[in-house]
């Protein structure tokens, strides 16, 4: 159960370094959590590309990024790559994580439901507390809020 104010879901997940990235072991270091639907596609570039290009703003406030989606290591390799982006994205093949953090939604498309991740971006302090939560995130004009609500905490 996610609740504002209180400790962020534990998690383990494979990451693109090659490494399994554990919530726990980031004590110390403000997280920013960002899920998004798939790879390779044009809103998810677009949010991450925005991400790298204020990496070095969230980098000196001490703060991680870390994408996730349900892709698999080997595309999140080629979309990291490709896209140059610093942060490390960490696949949730399974959805235990997703599940975690109550992202995956029923959602229409082209008249059809499906269940589906939704945008959703996470704030998580160097404690380990979640302290705001965006969802149905629209991607221009995110980063910016993400990255003053980094500013704004204590």
């Amino acid at each position: 159960m996610l609740v504002i104010n209180k400790p962020a879901p534990d998690f383990s997940l494979p990451a693109t370094s090659g490494e399994v990235i554990n919530l726990k072991n980031l004590i110390g270091k403000n997280v920013v959590l960002y899920f998004y639907p798939k790879d390779c596609t044009s809103g998810c570039t677009q949010e991450g590309k925005d991400f790298s290009e204020n990496y070095k703003k969230f980098s000196s406030l001490n703060t991680l990024v870390l994408g996730v989606s349900r892709d698999n290591l080997k595309l999140h390799k080629k979309f990291k790559s490709e896209q140059q982006f610093p942060f490390e994205l960490l696949s949730d093949v399974d959805e235990k994580v997703c599940k975690l953090y109550d992202v995956l939604k029923e959602k229409i498309m082209y008249g059809k439901k499906i269940y589906g991740l939704e945008r959703s971006t996470f704030l998580i302090d160097k404690q380990g507390i979640l302290r705001r939560e965006w969802r149905k995130v629209k991607v221009s004009g995110h980063i910016e809020v993400v990255l003053q609500a980094v500013v704004e905490l204590k």
